[in-house]
């Protein structure tokens, strides 16, 4: 797949969904044929962690590399344990915040470390901070040895002037609200570590990735399909098809540095929520209304380095568009996760 590439035929099971989702670049099977030593992922059982896993094992088998992928969490949900199994990664059952759970996992070279907090984080703000801050000084000392990618957020960055091409790498940090904050500590944890144990780290701020069961693309779209009017008051987006996150996750690893690096992944555009939901209502062929007004800032990340390093994104946002809309016409299932990417007070 490449730049501009279109998706031929429409997605209509999550089985085409998520073999799309995981269908390896070139470059990220040539990264798997670099890279030395097997793979940890904790946090395997989210909403990003099975097609990533997938991903790199298919560029592994690709590259005929021997790594294995380990694919840790508490797996709530036993099929996605079974799914992952099936692909070829050693699943592993632990609750990261349980007292020797960390000892107990194997040694590991590479480390993706996806665990967080975000639904359901007010009213719960404890138990935030402790996954989202507290878990990553534990799990940056016990794999002190190993190169690191952990995944954050956009959300650490203030709204910024929707002209200015979005926050970089070296802005200022200015969190909204708990769960921001939290994210936040978990990027200062893991910096300091790196630093205290030279400790090669990747911090990824990641915003708004989306495919057809989750993210903002499919929370508009519900909402024209519904009649429901759209929220204005964050007026302007990033998104990145997760297939694409996923790609520029993995491979984020040779990043990894001491100090900490830090990487921006998002979409190449910064897009009107208007706009986008004028376009969804085309394809659905009827009519959008709108609440509330369009401020002068928005949560905006640019992350040129991203795309000049790892040439993503290669999905093009209208071919998103159509998939969207397709899969909400056929009722297609969904992860039950709301972004609620407009709220400006920080509060998820």
């Amino acid at each position: 797949m490449s730049e501009g590439k279109t998706i031929e035929s429409p997605i209509t099971s999550e089985e085409q969904l998520e073999d799309l989702l995981a269908e390896p670049y070139p470059e990220d099977v040539e990264f798997a044929r670099q890279l030395e030593g097997d793979i940890m992922v904790l946090g395997a059982g989210g909403k990003m962690g099975p097609t990533l896993i997938r991903r790199i094992l298919r560029s592994l088998r690709e590259a005929e590399s021997d790594s294995a992928v380990y694919a840790v969490s508490r797996y709530s949900d036993p099929t996605i344990e079974e799914k992952l199994q099936s692909w070829g990664a050693e699943t592993i059952r632990a609750d990261l915040l349980e007292e020797g759970a960390l000892d107990s996992l194997p040694d590991c070279e590479n480390v993706i470390y996806l665990v967080g907090m975000k639904f359901g984080t007010t009213g719960q703000e404890p138990k935030t901070w402790a996954i989202n801050s507290y878990l990553p000084g534990r799990v940056a000392s016990r794999f002190s040895d190993s190169r690191i990618t952990a995944l954050s957020t956009g959300n650490v960055y203030p709204p910024v002037p929707v002209d200015s091409g979005g926050s970089v790498e070296t802005d200022e940090t200015g969190p909204v609200g708990e769960y921001a904050q939290s994210c936040l500590g978990r990027e200062r944890v893991f910096q300091h570590f790196s630093k205290e144990n030279g400790t090669p780290t990747c911090l990824v701020r990641l915003n708004y990735a989306v495919e057809l069961r989750y993210g903002v693309l499919l929370d508009l779209a519900k909402k024209v399909y519904a009649e429901e009017p759209i929220p204005l008051e964050m007026g302007y987006v990033n998104v990145i098809w997760q297939g694409d996150a996923n790609s520029a996750c993995f491979r984020s690893l040779e990043l990894a540095d001491s100090p900490a690096e830090i990487l921006n992944v998002t979409g190449r555009n910064i897009l009107s929520v208007h706009d986008l939901a004028e376009q969804i209502a085309d394809e659905f062929g009827c009519d959008v209304t709108f609440e509330g007004e369009e401020k002068e800032t928005a949560l905006l990340n640019d992350a040129s380095r991203c795309h000049e390093r790892f040439d993503v994104p290669k999905l093009l946002i209208d071919d998103i568009i159509e998939l969207v809309t397709s899969w909400v016409e056929q009722d297609g299932p969904e992860l039950g996760k709301p972004t609620k990417f407009h709220v400006r007070d920080g509060e998820f």
